[in-house]
This record gives structure tokens, sequence and C-alpha cells, in this order.
């Protein structure tokens, strides 16, 4: 199994910063993709950004250019740099990960909370 935390959520100002971090239980290289999602209150959850594990790198375009999604190999973590962040940033933002090596495949974090006030 793959176990998922995420950390670094919490309230900010409009046009602020907040960096997410996603500590993973296993090798990062045994994982196809790393991916952050968001869901607001009342609506769907939704793709933020993706990374895999040939460094494919994809954004949603209502982040593009102000969020970055990294990894550190080393520590088996994947991060999300949030810049110029707007209320509608408000969300639950969710870490997940694609591996088809493990039986279960898809695995999600707990969320971690990011509320942008205006």
């Amino acid at each position: 199994q793959v176990q998922l935390v995420e950390s670094g959520g919490g309230l900010v100002q409009a046009g602020g910063s907040l960096r997410l971090s996603c500590a993973v239980s296993r090798s990062i290289f045994s994982i196809n993709s790393m991916d952050w999602y968001r869901q607001a209150p009342g609506k769907q959850r939704e793709l933020v950004a993706s990374i895999t594990i040939g460094d494919r790198i994809d954004y949603a375009d209502f982040v593009k250019g102000r969020f970055t999604i990294s990894r550190d190999n080393a520590l088996n973590a994947v991060y999300l740099q949030m810049n110029s962040l707007k209320a509608e940033d408000t969300a639950v933002y969710y870490c997940h990960a694609d591996a088809p090596a493990y039986p279960t495949r898809y695995f999600w974090g707990q969320g971690t909370q990011v509320t942008v006030s205006s």
C-alpha cells in the first residue's frame, strides 16, 4: 500500500503563497504519477497538477503560471508551490498517487485545507 500525508495548508491573504507537501510512504519510483487535486465546498474534486515518473508535468488552466508541482525523489515527497493565491483557490487539497504496481493502484491523502481571504 501507499500512504500519503499532506501538510502545509492554512490561511493566507489573496496574493500570498503557500507550499503544500505530500509525504509518500513508498519510493516515488514505484508510482506512475503523483497529482494534486482540490475540492471546494459544494463542488466536485478537480485535478490541479500532476507529475509523472517521466517528469511530464501538467497543470489545470486555472493555475497555470501560479502553481508549480515538483518532487524530491530522495525524500519521497511531492510539493505544490502556490503563488498569487486567489479566494477561488480556497479548497481542501488532496495528494493522489497512481501506482499500478500495487493491487489498489489509486491512493489518496487525507487532504489539507487552504483558505484564501480576499
